[in-house]
């Protein structure tokens, strides 16, 4: 399929070798970019602020960028300068290890970074033209990248201490910049009417979607932030804990290669409710059975749900709800509430609450947000009264 794909013109193999670079970033960034704040002697509290600026930039920035993609039809190009801003302003991370120092850099290259995936999503989607339904044969490269580079960032670390983070996402960056140079550019199509963006965002059904996913992505916040300094604390060496992230993102990879199967077959309405409702049950795994591994493996497994279902499907009902001159603020704006304010606010929240409450209270928090969604969905989004 993927060959017949290139050769009438997609270039699958250019656009999948920037997701697995992309991703690979975020195998170093997101499961041991706490650590790694943990090591230069930072508490709970700043390390959950820390890592809420990655995602609270998504706020704004990538909104930002998406209108300018819009009205420039130049995504590529936009995307090429984004990644080599991030790359300059990450490198200033070697200058100082001062609290507002950090926290200023994070701030200037998140907003930078932020601007680089939603662009490149409706770039994807572009290129895939009716075929939008094999995005995730596409996207699944950047699974792979990720597990590429968590287990064996999992091994480094059992020889090396955790200065040698910023040095891989620093290299990571590079090599993404690079590979931006390969994809070609797909002009959007053009637009005429550049009207606002309101009326789409305010029908019930894709407002209700928006809230979901923010519920869905506050979730994860206890798992993002603190899930390896959790794992490290109950007892579990370096190389487990990469191979347990590994393990959630292989079953993500699973998903992937079905997912342009179940979406026709079942829909987006029951895939979501699916996918909260066992997001629900991994997190009651993580944070009730942690000295268990077969519970560990088997709540890593639900990833292909939590993460895998939910956003091939959010990626589609995005392409669905807003198209036309919409497109890349649409794209922008998913990022924005899901992966910008759903991870800030509950990275925020955990690292006010980890030290008091614990990680049982946590996650129990988390499941009560995709339990949220759950109903959510049922009401709002494509009920079967309406198709009726």
């Amino acid at each position: 399929m993927i060959q017949n794909k290139t050769n009438s013109g997609i270039p699958y193999w250019r656009l999948s070798g920037f997701y697995f670079f992309y991703f690979a970033s975020l195998g170093v960034l997101v499961p041991y970019w706490s650590p790694y704040l943990k090591s230069l002697g930072y508490n709970s509290l700043t390390i959950g602020s820390l890592v809420a600026i990655l995602p609270a930039t998504k706020l704004i920035a990538p909104y930002l960028w998406g209108w300018l993609a819009d009205h420039t039809r130049r995504s590529m190009l936009i995307i090429r300068l984004a990644c080599l801003l991030a790359l300059l302003s990450f490198s200033l991370v070697f200058v100082s290890q001062q609290l507002w120092w950090l926290t200023f850099v994070m701030l200037l290259f998140s907003f930078f970074w932020n601007a680089t995936l939603p662009q490149f999503e409706a770039m994807t989607l572009n290129h895939l033209g009716k075929d939008s339904h094999h995005y995730s044969m596409i996207r699944l490269w950047g699974s792979l990248g990720f597990i590429v580079i968590v287990v064996l960032i999992g091994y480094l670390l059992e020889s090396y201490d955790a200065d040698i983070i910023p040095l891989v996402v620093l290299l990571t960056f590079v090599i993404i910049l690079l590979s931006s140079f390969a994809v070609p550019e797909k002009l959007n199509t053009p637009h005429v009417d550049h009207s606002p963006i309101w009326p789409v965002i305010k029908q019930p059904k894709v407002l209700a979607f928006l809230i979901v996913c923010f519920l869905m992505l506050c979730s994860h916040g206890p798992y993002y932030t603190f899930y390896t300094i959790y794992l490290k604390d109950e007892g579990y060496s370096s190389n487990m804990i990469g191979v347990l992230w590994a393990v959630g993102v292989l079953a993500e990879v699973i998903i992937f290669l079905l997912m342009h199967r179940l979406l026709p077959m079942f829909g987006a309405r029951k895939l979501l409710i699916v996918s909260l409702l066992l997001t629900t049950l991994r997190w009651l795994l993580i944070g009730f059975f942690v000295d268990d591994l077969s519970m560990l493996f088997l709540a890593q497994l639900l990833h292909a749900f939590s993460f895998g279902v939910f956003h091939a499907v959010g990626i589609s009902l995005v392409h669905e709800y807003f198209t036309g001159s919409h497109q890349g603020r649409g794209q922008a704006l998913y990022s924005s509430v899901s992966f910008g304010a759903g991870v800030a606010v509950g990275s925020l929240i955990s690292g006010l609450l980890w030290d008091q409450w614990g990680a049982a209270v946590l996650f129990v928090f988390a499941a009560c947000c995709t339990l949220l969604g759950m109903v959510i969905v049922w009401k709002y989004i494509q009920p079967p009264a309406a198709a009726a």
